[in-house]
């Protein structure tokens, strides 16, 4: 098989790029790199299986060799990246939503989008099933990032009922682990960096605001799951073991073993209140569930960023 993943230089692409090749697949890895990086693709890119084309793919794209799976991960996705780049987040969910749509059709390959829990907006119903419609302010500064996964989602169901693309969706939860950026701007590498370099963690608001956080193969698996299906509908993917922002910071802070102290920000707009997701769908339809604990995960995830700091 030969599977094309826009975004393949980015924190979980490059996973995908991994696992793909790792079951055997010859891959095509797609990025522009706006936040993509590299050496993401440090451990294969000597494999004769794979092939990086660097490309934006808000912009068409052509290619030769058929293609048996679409996976569409490009986007920015952290509100530090989104916000400095509202216009490019916005036109890849719109613009290379609708051109990785246009090459599954043309090969007849299956498609699975990544969405995100910021459809669901700062939610109302908690936790959050897929059947919610969510929350959200169109015209607000996260709206670029929110909207743009929204239209996504709803372009690749058109394409659906439309023209038969056999397309799946994932709504990805908070996801951490190896290869994540330092300067993400994400709450895990913020508290993560802070606490190694002995800078104050900064928490926003009172810290009471809850998260749930998945580690990357955990998602991983629930994507190769849900691509070999016939299921159409959104499915959550993520952790349900839910935490608020300050017990998270104190978390870090001792894995750390890290004297920082946590100071207060105010707290931005639109930030959810909340964030869990209801699995029961995944639980289901994939036998999927996550594997990988909070403990295990973040001391692979603090030993990564540990090396990379020489900490």
């Amino acid at each position: 098989m030969r599977t094309l993943i826009t975004g393949g230089a980015g924190f979980i692409g490059s996973h995908l790029c991994e696992r793909f090749l790792a079951e055997g697949h010859e891959v095509i890895a797609v990025d522009n790199m706006i936040t993509g990086d590299l050496a993401n693709l440090d451990p294969f890119r000597t494999n004769p299986r794979f092939r990086f084309i660097g490309h934006d793919i808000s912009a068409p794209l052509k290619v030769k060799q058929k293609l048996d799976n679409v996976l569409h991960f490009a986007s920015p996705a952290s509100p530090v990246d989104y916000l400095e780049h509202p216009i490019p987040t916005l036109k890849v969910g719109s613009l290379g939503t609708h051109n990785t749509l246009g090459l599954a059709k043309t090969h007849g390959a299956r498609y699975l989008l990544a969405s995100t829990s910021e459809v669901y907006g700062d939610p109302l119903e908690h936790p959050q099933k897929e059947s919610y419609w969510g929350n959200v302010n169109p015209i607000g500064v996260r709206g670029c990032y929110d909207e743009a996964k929204r239209f996504a989602e709803s372009i690749t169901m058109a394409y659906h009922r439309a023209h038969g693309v056999n397309t799946h969706i994932i709504r990805i939860f908070n996801t951490y682990g190896e290869r994540m950026r330092l300067n993400d701007g994400r709450v895990l590498p913020n508290f993560m960096y802070q606490a190694l370099m002995g800078e104050p963690i900064t928490v926003y608001g009172a810290g009471g605001q809850t998260r749930s956080f998945q580690y990357v193969s955990d998602l991983v698996e629930g994507i190769w799951r849900l691509l070999f299906t016939d299921f159409h509908d959104p499915v959550n993917l993520g952790n349900p073991a839910e935490i608020t922002i300050l017990e998270f910071a104190e978390e870090i802070r001792k894995l750390a073993g890290s004297k920082s102290e946590i100071v207060f920000k105010p707290l931005p707009q639109d930030d959810p209140k909340v964030r869990q997701p209801d699995i029961t769908r995944a639980r289901h339809l994939l036998g999927w569930e996550p594997k990988v604990g909070r403990d295990e995960g973040l001391k692979r995830t603090m030993d990564f960023f540990r090396n990379k700091l020489g900490k």
